[in-house]
């Protein structure tokens, strides 16, 4: 995709059928995992983002080999373990990608050095640094864990550790980490995260206890890593990206006449709590095709344009659609009356402030947001009563998901839209202007 920006605008109806790109956690974690396994690690359908790409460049580094056989097709050859890599590891943009590398690497008696670009150097890392310290291993870097730093592994011990915020990540990097921990580990949750490292664990072989206890009204989550595990080499087969597949469903959804169907779609409770939301606000959604695959359940997914309405979205949800609240707040846009959204002060360190950043970009489109600390409130135009104006400029900062959720809204608005960096997109839908212009979206440089 050129550097130049990329802009929307108003036309026909979408219609097709597209597929998603393959989910992005499972992406990174195939590739970790398989490097820390022993033997053949066989992937169909990695997201070639670069974000991913940056997490198999890294797995090298460690040691392991890592080919591509083919479009979305992987082998990594795992040695049981990570070597001390010779050079600095560049993790670009990827997030979740440094974070679980830094857990998988502190189990070892080396030191590796993280860096990445100027977006994810500006990301707080002592979310992650904080348990691995109490385990044993030792960092040097910036203010707040910023990279680039250093961190020394090896001869770690064992933690029980509670979540102070809801974060798969965390919880993934304490994970792998305890997988060379004396003792083992166990995460505690007060909010379910994510599941897909304790899924995949299993499925390379490792002994994982979950166990959801009652504490007052609520069930607390126990994940329990027992000592003295080892990987084995598997095949990993990865379903769509739920998070991917939210951009053209929503385009479905508020351009009128449109119907779209995203095939292949991970269904997992733990990551679909956008579905559940946008059918709370009246959304045609069907979900077809239901079947497993890599111990994911998966599905075809179908949006056809309907009349939304305002809803306050519970803040117990956050966790299952923290990614998704971007492209939430541009179906909002197009509702009738508020959608309110607490408790997701975790978009603030993301890619960017991304409750800032998309207040900001739907306002620059005459929509009207009340934003807060730790949510935001968007008031609908009751679509084609009051139309969203448009004609805006948005400066994305860098990140992919503030670019793609106001270049969908420009879809359906009265004027076009306009991106600064589409460029970043790549990051996580490599492909995405090409698929919705196939859906018949109006895209062009800006």
């Amino acid at each position: 995709m050129s550097s130049a920006g990329l802009k929307s605008a108003p036309g026909s109806a979408l219609r097709g059928i597209v597929r998603a790109p393959g989910d992005k956690s499972i992406s990174h974690r195939s590739m970790i995992l398989g490097a820390l396994a022993t033997g053949t690690t066989t992937v169909e359908g990695l997201l070639e983002g670069d974000d991913v790409l940056a997490t198999a460049r890294a797995m090298q580094a460690f040691g392991a080999r890592v080919e591509r056989e083919g479009v979305g097709r992987w082998r990594v050859e795992g040695q049981g373990g990570f070597a001390e890599p010779s050079d600095v590891i560049d993790c670009g943009n990827a997030g979740t990608g440094v974070r679980l590398i830094m857990g998988a690497a502190a189990g070892f008696a080396m030191c590796a050095t993280f860096t990445g670009d100027s977006s994810l150097r500006g990301r707080p890392m002592g979310r992650v640094l904080d348990p691995l310290a109490r385990m044993g291993a030792t960092w040097l870097g910036r203010d707040k864990g910023r990279l680039p730093l250093t961190l020394k592994g090896g001869n770690l011990r064992g933690l029980t550790y509670t979540l102070p915020m809801a974060s798969a990540q965390v919880k993934s990097a304490v994970l792998l980490a305890g997988l060379h921990a004396e003792g083992g580990v166990e995460v505690i949750e007060p909010e379910a995260t994510r599941d897909h490292t304790e899924r995949m664990l299993r499925a390379f072989g490792a002994e994982v206890i979950v166990e959801d206890r009652v504490a007052g009204d609520k069930a607390i989550r126990h994940i329990r890593l027992p000592e003295g595990q080892t990987l084995t080499g598997t095949h990993v087969a990865v379903p769509g990206d739920p998070s991917s597949a939210a951009f053209p469903l929503v385009a479905g959804l508020i351009v009128p006449d449109s119907e779209v169907t995203v095939e292949g779609v991970m269904l997992n409770e733990l990551r679909t709590g956008l579905f559940t939301t946008l059918r709370e606000m009246g959304a045609d959604l069907v979900i077809s095709n239901r079947r497993m695959a890599s111990g994911e359940e998966v599905g075809d997914i179908t949006a056809r344009h309907s009349a939304l309405k305002g809803v306050v979205v519970p803040p117990e949800r956050a966790p299952a659609m923290i990614d998704e609240y971007p492209i939430l707040a541009v179906a909002a846009a197009f509702a009738d009356g508020p959608t309110v959204m607490r408790g997701i002060g975790e978009m603030r360190v993301k890619e960017s402030d991304r409750i800032a950043l998309t207040a900001a970009g739907l306002r620059a489109c005459g929509v009207t947001v009340e934003e807060e600390p730790e949510g935001m409130t968007v008031v609908g135009t009751r679509g084609g009563d009051h139309p969203v104006r448009g004609g805006g400029l948005v400066h994305t900062h860098g990140d992919h998901r503030i670019a793609m959720s106001h270049l969908i809204l420009g879809m359906a608005a009265q004027e076009s839209v306009a991106v600064d960096e589409p460029g970043m997109i790549a990051t996580s839908f490599p492909g995405f202007a090409e698929l919705m212009r196939g859906l018949g979206a109006t895209l062009a440089e800006a």
